[in-house]
């Protein structure tokens, strides 16, 4: 259910920062270990510190990942200036962070959902990441806490922030948005894009209009939400929250705030900052990054195919439309799926299985044999059950499916025998075959599955159910139902 259906007669508008470490072996500034896990304030050296006389020196990698992603999402790449970004907090010991203000290394681009639709970027750039505070007593918020640790293992990560447009008007939209370029920091080495540990994470910008007006409405932040149901029920709750204001005659305050998973609610934090309450100004000990129209070249070659890329790919092999192979793409099987259809298999079928019957991976199956099988299946030598057994035989020792079918006794049934089966159901059951002949569309198809089910109970699941159901419309047909 969309957002509009929950709050009728309001439009909530949605943009979208999201936070992704890059995958790079050193922090951002310094030579200290970009690593997950280690025992706190191990993977720290006077830069991570903030130490006087301490000096950065930028990662190169992380700026060739950060091309990376403002190629992928076909933003202009310019030339950037860093920033400190000033404000106090112990989880950045110096006191700034250094960033991109106004001058950021990816500029307007966009994203492309499954669906087709296409999600404004307004910008991509580089920072480093901050320390990670651990409030200690109450319920893990500092206004509760006895006392707070701090780990500047994370201090200094390379990130890159991708700021959206307010494009989105649904929390299901916000979900695909974050999926999609999830998916796609992945496809490219960007980022492992691990929520969970905290390698990318959301800010959601939310605000709420009355529908067919086009001025923005007042807009609430809520940090650092690390998955995409947190995400949703965050954005749902706090689009109801605002309405219920306005609709009682108060106003939106622009806030920052934080969305508590036991309640369900946001809360608030502190008043939204602006950019001047920052005080940005140029980071004396850094040099602009102008990036050679070569390299940029160079990055752009080596990028692999993208996932929009990838269901167009096996939406023409497969004759259907992008969105319809995005769970193939999304579970990495659509390789597998276009050499099997190039090898000569139905293309409906091979999507089914993926979907339904590949959740856990393709193990030994290979598309030579993945092809043979969906042949034996399109030409009645297997029912679909049988299929699917023999597609696990597959998936877990390889070789040939007319051998592991042959191992189960899984022989295609006489068709006069099944013939004879299906005129003696009919026969037992006058009432529900009456239903079939002379139903409506509904009935017919709930007295199909009812004979169909029949049959296969009557043979063990050895029926071919597509048979069963012609056997069906032919008989019916005869009596001129």
């Amino acid at each position: 259910m969309s957002d509009q259906a929950l709050i009728p007669g309001w439009e909530v508008v949605i943009g979208l920062e999201v936070h992704a470490e890059l995958a790079t072996a050193t922090k951002m500034f310094s030579s200290a270990l970009n690593q997950f896990g280690g025992q706190p304030n191990t993977n720290v050296d006077p830069v991570s510190l903030g130490l006087p006389g301490s000096l950065p020196v930028l990662n190169e990698k992380a700026v060739e990942l950060a091309i990376r992603v403002g190629l992928a999402l076909d933003c202009t790449i310019q030339r950037s200036v860093f920033a400190r970004k000033n404000y106090f907090y112990p989880d950045m010991p110096k006191d700034f962070q250094i960033s991109q203000y106004d001058l950021p290394i990816n500029g307007v681009g966009s994203l492309e959902l499954p669906d087709g639709r296409r999600i404004g970027i307004e910008r991509a750039h580089l920072e480093e990441d901050t320390g990670k505070s651990t409030h200690v007593g109450g319920g893990g918020r500092i206004h509760e806490a006895g006392h707070s640790l701090i780990d500047y293992n994370r201090s200094g990560v390379p990130l890159i922030e991708i700021v959206s447009a307010p494009d989105m008007r649904c929390a299901e939209e916000a979900r695909a948005y974050v999926s999609e370029l999830r998916a796609i920091l992945v496809a490219i080495g960007a980022s492992d894009g691990k929520m969970e540990e905290g390698s990318m994470r959301v800010d959601c910008n939310v605000s709420v209009r009355r529908e067919g007006t086009s001025e923005l409405g007042t807009r609430c932040e809520v940090k650092n939400i690390n998955s995409l149901r947190s995400m949703g029920r965050a954005i749902e709750y706090e689009a109801r929250r605002q309405v219920d204001l306005l609709e009682s005659g108060e106003k939106v305050q622009q806030q920052t705030r934080h969305w508590n998973e036991d309640d369900g609610r946001t809360h608030k934090l502190r008043s939204k900052e602006e950019a001047y309450d920052y005080r940005y100004f140029p980071e004396p000990d850094l040099v602009p990054v102008e990036p050679s129209d070569e390299w940029i070249a160079e990055i752009r070659a080596a990028l692999p195919m993208l996932p929009r890329e990838r269901r167009q790919r096996l939406a023409v092999a497969a004759g259907v439309e992008p969105q319809a192979t995005a769970l193939t793409v999304e579970r990495g099987m659509d390789d597998l799926a276009v050499d099997t259809i190039a090898a000569g298999a139905d293309a409906t079928r091979v999507l089914v299985h993926v979907e339904n019957n590949l959740a856990d991976g393709v193990g030994e199956l290979t598309a030579a044999s993945f092809a043979s099988l969906v042949a034996m299946e399109a030409g009645g030598d297997l029912t679909a059950t049988q299929a699917k057994t023999v597609l696990a035989d597959l998936v877990a020792t390889g070789g040939d499916p007319a051998a592991h079918a042959a191992s189960h006794g899984f022989e295609a049934m006489d068709t006069s025998e099944l013939e004879a089966l299906v005129d003696r159901l009919i026969a037992e059951h006058p009432d529900d075959w009456a239903g079939y002949v002379g139903g409506d569309d509904r009935e017919r198809r709930r007295k199909s599955g009812f004979f169909v089910g029949q049959v296969m109970r009557a043979t063990q699941g050895q029926a071919d159910g597509r048979i069963v159901n012609d056997l069906l419309a032919r008989r019916a047909a005869e009596q001129g139902g």
